[in-house]
C-alpha cells in the first residue's frame, strides 16, 4: 500500500429501511496523502453524507477497509473509534455546533477537556488557534456576539486544538454570505500550505475548485476524480 493517510478499499455501506435495502455506498475506492486538499461533491443521495460518516469514524462501513494514519478503522471497536475521532480528526460543520453558553476561547478548548488534557495547556493552545484564525481579540465573546463568519472561525479553530491528522469540513461554507465564504476558504488554503489534510464536502463548483483534488460521487460510487488547476 502507498503512504496514503487515508486508504477506503471496496467500502460499501447498506442501510435496511423497513423492507428495503439502501446501498448508499457501492464499492468506493479512494486514497489521500498527507497534506492534500480534497472536495467531494455531487447530487444529493449520491452517498457524500454516509461517506463523511465514514471518514469521520461516526460510522462504520458494512464492508470493506479503511485505514487512517496507522489505524486499520475497520478493526477498531466503540471505545477505539471514538478515540481516533478525538486525536487524529477535526470537524468543521455546516451550523457551527458551537456551545452558546461557552465562550470563544472555552468552545475552542472542548475536544482538549475531553482528552484530560490541563487547563492552563488548553487554555494556552486555544489561545494560539484562535490568534491563527483571527480571532484573538474576540476571546471573551459568546457565539451569538459573532458573526456567523467568526462563528465557522472558531469551529476551526477548534478542529485544529488536538492537529489532528485529517480535517473534515461538511459545507463549511453553505451558512454565509459570499465575503464570509471566501475569508474561509483563505483560510484553509493557509492551513493546506502549512501541510493540513483538508476533505471539504460541498455542492458548489467555486468551492471545490479551490482544492487541488475533486471527487464526484453518483448513486454510491465515484464518478470522477480529477486534480484541480489552481
Amino acid at each position: 500500500m502507498s503512504a496514503s493517510i487515508v486508504h477506503l478499499q471496496d467500502i460499501r455501506k447498506t442501510y435496511q429501511m423497513g423492507l428495503v435495502t439502501v446501498e448508499a455506498l457501492r464499492g468506493v475506492n479512494i486514497d489521500i496523502e498527507a497534506a492534500e486538499y480534497v472536495s467531494i461533491m455531487g447530487p444529493s443521495g449520491c452517498g457524500k453524507s454516509t461517506l463523511l460518516n465514514v471518514l469521520g469514524c461516526l460510522d462504520r462501513p458494512t464492508s470493506g477497509r479503511y485505514v487512517l494514519g496507522e489505524h486499520d478503522i475497520s478493526q477498531l471497536d466503540d471505545n477505539a473509534l471514538s478515540s481516533v475521532r478525538g486525536s487524529r480528526l477535526g470537524f468543521i460543520f455546516q451550523s457551527y455546533n458551537l456551545i452558546q453558553q461557552l465562550t470563544v476561547v472555552e468552545n475552542i478548548e472542548v475536544p482538549l477537556y475531553y482528552q484530560g488534557r490541563p487547563e492552563a495547556e488548553s487554555r494556552a493552545v486555544a489561545e494560539e488557534m484562535a490568534t491563527l484564525v483571527g480571532l484573538a481579540n474576540r476571546l471573551d465573546h459568546k457565539p451569538y456576539e459573532l458573526s456567523g463568519g467568526q462563528q465557522q472561525r472558531v469551529a476551526i479553530a477548534r478542529a485544529l486544538v488536538n492537529d489532528p491528522l485529517v480535517i473534515l469540513a461538511d459545507e463549511p461554507t453553505g451558512n454565509l454570505d459570499s465575503a464570509a465564504g471566501v475569508e474561509i476558504l483563505r483560510i484553509f488554503d493557509d492551513l493546506n500550505r502549512q501541510g493540513k489534510t483538508i476533505l471539504l464536502v460541498t455542492h458548489d463548483p467555486s468551492v471545490a475548485r479551490s482544492s487541488s483534488r475533486t471527487i464526484r460521487l453518483r448513486d454510491g460510487l465515484i464518478e470522477s476524480d480529477v486534480k484541480n488547476a489552481k
